[in-house]
């Protein structure tokens, strides 16, 4: 077995209720190398991190009573839907037979027409067998499920509704058969709510079902987007393949209204590329000879040529795809509360039901055995915690997805959670709440250098550097083409700037504090650096020999949507803060023209997570937002971090929710879904506690001495199946969510 840790996807059979959620998780972290399982009751999947293998984990779910199989592509996807559909329909037919042998059954009862149980011994016994072929065509699988859960030791809604409609025939046929068992008032059967529970309950999971495929509609959308095929240019000809064949480094034709088929850089032609399905954004981009297009996306006008540059698992749409369903499994805090609930659920219900009958056997008025059977029929029947189990996850699934439609894409439940209890997000300056593509923009002149040798300088100490204030002073160097020499001994130093050897002489390039520390004098500098930082341009000092030789002045734009998604997060109740290295003065220009009120400036990259700290050590639960490699440790530490999608890879991997588009609008929407998700999730765990709390003791039978009120085990068969479907149905609201809390 490997030891490298990988993710398995796995595909699960026979779940009834809430309650195997538990017993298959159990089972799965059992195997060795298993470093964690989820198991989702909502889409009946399961996911597995650690190295154990495909086949041990199948295996390990099989010896608990379930079935297994891995998903690895989406044609296991489809293969999945099209067995759960197929299973919709076998649950409608056996609702259907069940619903036309107990239907007559329970008017006929109503209506006082039922021939008499003795008189008619016959026909009762026939009636009898007729129920007994529904219980095993129409019931089976909670029967078989029942006893699969005992052979390991476990208990779930089948070993309920087993118990209780299997009591129900067994009593009934006794006494067909042998009426003088029991005195005249209690010879009354129960063959018609036997099937009709098995019909309501059957009609109830087939609505489930049916409603359950809508929450996943989110990934079924981003499989859709991935072409079937790819026309390659082989040998000079043009040829269509399947996307699957498609090699690194081929060369792709794309055509006016086709979707690229892999991520990949355009090398002839030119076009407009609707990127709306990865970032949520409708107006298309322009694309050039240089530029990275994206597999999935939709080629709105010319005709050009491309590069392979990310296939198979590797494209952006696939790792999309992966990270949404991830999420959609995972659970948040509050799911793994209602987790724990229902795996004693069942075996609490159990013995809440032995007590019922002991006490109406005891204690009722007679026939003490009727309302025995009929009291604890109804606990079992009415108390299956399948709402509880489906609460959380399908929330889950629906807001992770619809986060993934505003080109937001959420890592875990925990942070979709935590995203809508902030009370403060902390911006990144450069590359977040600006541009990130900053311009030399000013110079001011001392000891007699030129702009063109002050600037050619600078761009030889920072050739090679990434950030965007060093590309700022290689590009203007670059246009004007100026000359770029090799430097001895760089040294960076973090959070001030650089120093090296340029031609035998010792040069220095960064910030005032760099200045300091090596005790150069720019005395003569700090008026003109002064007016450019209350201008938003940040001033950088370049000192030849220990002497002063002038400042190069770079201001990065203002994202155009910042100043309003800024006042959205303001209104949402947030206190935002502004964390950056650069200047003071420079940091509050730009929190000036963006209206943020409080502004950390001057910090060093490494202290940047401990800022985050001492906030959380306020109390306060902080969203940090950023996209830089130095923004990385503050993204981990904060409650909930958000990585900029256009950023770095580091920053995007540290962060636990990721805003494909690059806008600080994308902080706000993830904040309203989480909210809306949360409230949605509380909803459902409100309904299924208040259905369970009030509905197992009227079941039991609590209004009978004060109101002579007895529940009838066939509207409590109603009243599960729809508890299931309510909560279904009310986590489908999330689905129209547009951009306000539900």
């Amino acid at each position: 077995m490997s030891s490298q840790s990988s993710s398995v996807r796995l595909s699960i059979g026979s779940m009834s209720c809430a309650g195997c959620v538990a017993s298959v998780e159990k089972a799965l972290q059992q195997v060795g190398g298993v470093a964690s399982a989820s198991v989702n009751f909502a889409e009946h999947t399961a996911e597995v991190q650690g190295s154990a293998s495909a086949s041990a984990l199948i295996k390990a779910v099989v010896d608990a009573g379930y079935e297994a199989a891995e998903l690895k592509t989406a044609e296991d996807t489809e293969g999945k839907e099209a067995k759960e559909y197929a299973q919709y329909r076998q649950l409608i037919r056996k609702s259907l037979l069940a619903a036309m042998v107990g239907a007559p059954l329970f008017v006929s009862g109503l209506l006082g027409k039922m021939p008499g149980l003795v008189a008619h011994q016959l026909f009762w016994i026939g009636i009898g067998l007729i129920t007994l072929f529904v219980l095993y065509y129409s019931g089976s699988n909670f029967f078989k499920g029942a006893w699969k859960s005992f052979l390991n030791h476990n208990a779930n809604m089948d070993t309920l509704i087993a118990l209780g409609t299997g009591s129900a025939w067994l009593y009934s046929m006794l006494i067909t058969i042998w009426p003088t068992l029991v005195p005249v008032s209690a010879q009354h059967v129960y063959f018609e709510a036997a099937t009709i529970i098995i019909a309501l309950i059957n009609f109830g999971s087939a609505l489930e079902m049916r409603a359950r495929g809508k929450t996943s509609e989110a990934i079924k959308r981003l499989i859709g987007l991935q072409p079937k095929t790819a026309r390659v240019v082989r040998d000079g000809k043009e040829i269509d393949i399947p996307i699957d064949q498609v090699g690194l480094n081929e060369t792709l034709r794309v055509r006016p209204g086709e979707k690229i088929a892999v991520d990949g850089v355009l090398i002839d032609g030119h076009s407009s590329i609707d990127e709306s399905m990865l970032t949520g954004e409708p107006i298309p981009v322009t694309k050039q000879v240089g530029d990275e297009v994206v597999g999935g996306s939709l080629n709105k006008s010319g005709s050009f040529l491309m590069q392979a540059k990310k296939i198979g698992s590797e494209t952006m749409l696939a790792q999309i795809i992966d990270m949404v369903r991830t999420a959609q499994n995972s659970k948040p805090a509050i799911g793994r509360l209602a987790d724990r609930i229902s795996a004693i659920f069942v075996p609490t219900v159990l013995i809440i039901a032995v007590l019922t009958a002991l006490v109406w056997y005891n204690f009722g008025p007679e026939p003490r055995v009727s309302y025995m059977l009929v009291a604890t029929m109804t606990v079992l029947i009415i108390a299956c915690p399948c709402a509880l189990g489906l609460a959380t996850p399908i929330s889950i699934m629906v807001g992770v997805g619809k986060a993934a439609e505003f080109g937001i894409l959420i890592r875990n439940g925990d942070a979709l959670q935590q995203a809508g209890q902030l009370t403060t997000v902390v911006l990144d300056k450069t590359g977040t709440v600006t541009a990130g593509s900053p311009q030399v923009t000013g110079f001011k002149l001392v000891g007699g250098y030129t702009e063109a040798e002050l600037l050619s300088m600078a761009a030889s100490l920072e050739r090679g550097s990434e950030h965007p204030l060093a590309e700022a002073i290689m590009e203007a160097a670059q246009q004007q083409q100026l000359n770029i020499t090799d430097v001895e001994d760089f040294e960076a130093v973090a959070g001030h700037g650089v120093r090296a050897r340029l031609e035998g002489r010792q040069l220095l390039f960064g910030n005032q504090r760099l200045m300091e520390t090596h005790d150069i004098d720019i005395t003569m500098l700090l008026e003109a650096a002064q007016t450019m930082a209350g201008q938003a341009q940040t001033p950088m000092y370049l000192a030849v020999e220990g002497r002063a030789a002038g400042i190069i002045a770079v201001s990065d734009p203002v994202k155009a949507d910042s100043k309003a998604a800024i006042e959205r997060l303001q209104a949402l109740g947030l206190r935002v803060v502004m964390l950056t290295g650069d200047n003071q003065a420079t940091a509050d220009a730009v929190a000036k023209q963006v209206g943020v009120d409080v502004v950390i400036a001057e910090v060093l990259p490494q202290d940047k997570a401990a800022q985050v700290m001492a906030l959380q050590a306020q109390g306060e639960v902080v969203g940090m937002v950023g996209d830089g490699i130095n923004d990385a440790p503050a993204l981990a530490q904060a409650d909930v971090g958000f990585a900029i999608g256009t950023g770095t890879d580091v920053a995007i991997e540290s962060g636990d929710v990721t805003l494909i588009r690059g806008s600080l609008q994308g902080v706000s929407d993830a904040i309203g879904i989480s909210r809306a998700t949360v409230r949605n999730i509380r909803q459902n765990l409100f309904g299924a506690f208040v259905y369970n709390s009030l509905g197992i003791p009227v079941a039991a039978g609590v209004l009978y001495p004060l109101m002579g009120i007895l529940l009838n085990p066939v509207v409590a068969g109603a009243a599960m199946a729809m508890s299931s479907v309510t909560v279904v149905t009310n986590a489908n609201r999330l689905r129209f969510y547009k951009g306000k809390i539900l």
